[in-house]
């Protein structure tokens, strides 16, 4: 059997912080089948700064039980159609920030979408998978610790 020692595993869900968001203690669920990472977001709206296209939203970051929102903007990467899990095309805005896990952290694009109805608000993707080289294991959850909350690295904002 091979084994790949460069390689973290995570378990199918695990904490995870938003540097350029401001955004800490955040429940992701991982998912191999999805190919983007999504973040659950609603009030979008792209506006314009220094020339540049930026959006800005409302991030939901708690649970059903315990609700938690922060008012958040980032420069725009592009517009995406996504096809949702129940088969639907929809366009979203997608963004760029930091992700920490565990130890490591690393760049990560997100669709902004309303995962209202999803258990969690976040949902990290093959791609995120790759780039942070990371294995997963299914049989286990909450693998890592708490990522320590670094501060901003780049201009991405939360908006408190």
């Amino acid at each position: 059997m091979k084994t790949f020692d460069h390689l973290t595993v995570v378990g199918l869900r695990e904490w995870v912080a938003l540097p350029d968001l401001g955004v800490a203690g955040l429940r992701a669920k991982i998912d191999t089948g999805a190919s983007t990472s999504s973040l659950h977001a609603t009030e979008i709206e792209p506006f314009e700064r220094d020339g540049e296209m930026w959006v800005r939203f409302t991030a939901h970051l708690g649970t059903v039980v315990q609700l938690r929102h922060r008012r958040c903007e980032a420069p725009l990467v592009t517009r995406k159609t996504i096809k949702s899990s129940n088969g639907q095309a929809q366009e979203r805005y997608v963004i760029s920030s930091t992700l920490a896990l565990g130890d490591r952290v690393w760049r990560v694009e997100f669709t902004l979408a309303c995962r209202k109805s999803m258990r969690y608000r976040l949902l990290l993707g093959s791609k995120a998978l790759i780039d942070g080289q990371l294995v997963v294991n299914p049989g286990i959850k909450y693998v890592q610790d708490k990522p320590v909350f670094p501060v901003a690295t780049h201009s991405s904002t939360g908006v408190a």
